[in-house]
């Protein structure tokens, strides 16, 4: 395919030589930076500052507090951990609405594609780092293999790389000194070149949509609280230690009662020069519960913040019950059919689209392109699935039976493919009813009445042999063995299963006059016979 007919999601023509190398190997700077970890000495002074230059564009700082927030807060790195792996999931490739014999193959061999891109996994894992930090940029390094343009490597950049220009629409850039034809500072990112997920937490300009805005100040006033609790436990139970020197000591003299009281306190002796006296007063006494109580606040609302609830967090503590952690889940389904949906629509249009489009498998564009899918594997209940169905179809809902399959979660058979089937059960047909059970007995039409009567007898009482012999003579069986109605009604269900008690009516009073007729003719015929 001509390089000008390749093009990006937007629309644009794409070159393929700018693909050949990885943007950010020319922009050395970048890797060479070291991460400034603000959350060093953080005080709500500092926090404020870095959030409100965020705003005015300098994102390094939030980013780089991001990441020591998740690295130093075990509980914060708990719950992301839980809302991240839940995307772990199986995935599919599936062709556009409606599609062709040739976009099902371009389907097809798209899903091996993929399939082929080593660690694919982690490929899903460092896209969802946008849930928290409002994006994330994966780079693509690209190569050829057995003549087909696929990633070599795909590698997640730290969020810090990147600035944001605010136009008419805010676009992600790479961090530089340089400015474009237009003056807008930064380096555009190379189409094809980026998987670029976007996530919003919440609406907005995207350096405030980050989860990771409304954790912040949890965070800080946990730290507080951690360090206080900290304190308070160091000294807890032990008394206060008061030095006393004279009036003319000197400073040499009074950093020695110093390091004495301090020795005291932990090892339980010291010394002191003469003169100089140590008073013990009080241990220091306190509640604990304080302190945990923030820390409990802090994490409930930690844990609300992204996962949507508590209950499967541990931050109720006692109240989490098991059985209440089974309603609501490990992730709120809507926040995790978000989270897949926006996905979803990422690597289909940055990484999906880039492989077809190189490789000549979506002619048509973005709007033909197979489409990415994580499977979340949900079915709906068998058994209720199982009882509703038969009913829809006897009321003629024409029901597709791949679709039935699917949510059942089990997959159509391949030709050839062993199944599973009912063995087929023979049992006696119940008797026809009412017009149905005399025409099955009639046969064809006589002359007179009185010869159609005289020719039906022998097949009528065959007929009535065969079909209500067996029926009363197990009916009779049931008779003997029950000891109450009751035992009778339910025998008789278990007779002819699928067969209702109101049928077994019709069939028995049915059987029952055919039997009369029968012996009516009978006697008709031995008494012509007598008058012969």
């Amino acid at each position: 395919m001509a390089k000008s007919m390749i093009l990006g999601a937007d629309g644009q023509p794409i070159d393929l030589d700018t693909v050949n190398t990885p943007q950010t190997s020319q922009l050395g700077h970048l890797q060479r930076e070291l991460q400034t970890h603000p959350t060093r000495g953080l005080t709500p002074s500092k926090l404020a500052t870095i959030l409100d230059a965020a705003e005015q564009g300098d994102l390094t700082a939030q980013f780089d507090l991001f990441e020591d927030m998740e690295e130093k807060d075990g509980h914060i790195a708990s719950e992301m951990g839980k809302r991240r792996r839940a995307l772990i999931l199986d995935w599919e490739i599936t062709a556009p609405d409606n599609p062709s014999a040739q976009e099902k193959r371009n389907a097809e061999q798209l899903g091996e594609l993929v399939q082929s891109i080593p660690d694919f996994e982690d490929v899903i894992f460092d896209a969802t780092d946008a849930i928290g930090k409002g994006f994330a940029n994966l780079e693509i390094e690209w190569h050829r293999d057995d003549g087909f343009w696929l990633p070599k490597s795909i590698t997640h950049r730290p969020q810090s790389w990147f600035q944001l220009h605010r136009g008419y629409r805010q676009e992600l850039r790479l961090r530089s000194n340089t400015t474009d034809e237009h003056g807008i500072q930064g380096a555009p990112l190379t189409p094809f070149g980026w998987i670029t997920h976007i996530h919003k937490a919440k609406s907005g300009y995207l350096e405030r949509t980050a989860l990771f805005r409304q954790l912040v100040w949890t965070y800080l006033f946990k730290n507080y609280s951690v360090g206080d609790l900290a304190e308070f436990l160091e000294i807890y139970g032990i008394p206060v230690r008061l030095g006393k020197y004279p009036p003319n000591a000197s400073e040499r003299e009074k950093a020695t009662l110093l390091r004495a009281l301090v020795g005291i306190g932990h090892n339980a002796a010291g010394i002191i020069p003469e003169g100089m006296l140590i008073d013990f007063k009080d241990a220091a006494t306190g509640d604990p519960k304080a302190f945990e109580l923030m820390i409990s606040w802090c994490e409930r609302n930690q844990s609300k913040v992204i996962l949507g609830g508590t209950l499967t967090s541990g931050a109720d503590g006692a109240a989490s019950t098991n059985a209440l952690g089974n309603v609501h889940n490990e992730v709120r389904k809507d926040l995790r059919d978000g989270d897949i949906r926006q996905l979803n629509s990422t690597i289909t249009r940055d990484l999906v689209y880039a492989i077809a489009a190189m490789n000549g498998l979506a002619p048509d564009g973005i709007k033909r392109c197979p489409r990415f899918g994580l499977i979340t594997g949900e079915t709906e209940d068998i058994q209720v699935l199982s009882e509703a169905l038969p009913k829809l179809v006897g009321i003629g809902v024409q029901v597709p039976q791949d679709w039935a399959n699917q949510k059942l979660g089990i997959p159509m058979p391949q030709p050839g493919q062993v199944v599973l089937g009912m063995t087929p059960v023979v049992q006696a047909a119940p008797a026809p009813t009412g017009t149905a059970a005399l025409t099955a007995t009639l046969p064809a039409p006589a002359a007179s009445p009185q010869t159609t009567a005289q020719a039906m007898t022998p097949q009528l009482a065959n007929n009535v042999a065969k079909a209500m012999s067996p029926w009363f003579a197990d009916i009779f069986k049931l008779v003997m063995a029950v000891d109450s109605l009751e035992e009778f009604r339910d025998g008789l269900e278990l007779l002819v299963p699928g067969m209702t008690l109101e049928q077994y009516a019709l069939a028995l009073a049915d059987g029952t006059t055919a039997a009369q007729l029968a012996g009516r003719t009978e006697v008709l015929q031995e008494s012509e016979a007598d008058h012969g």
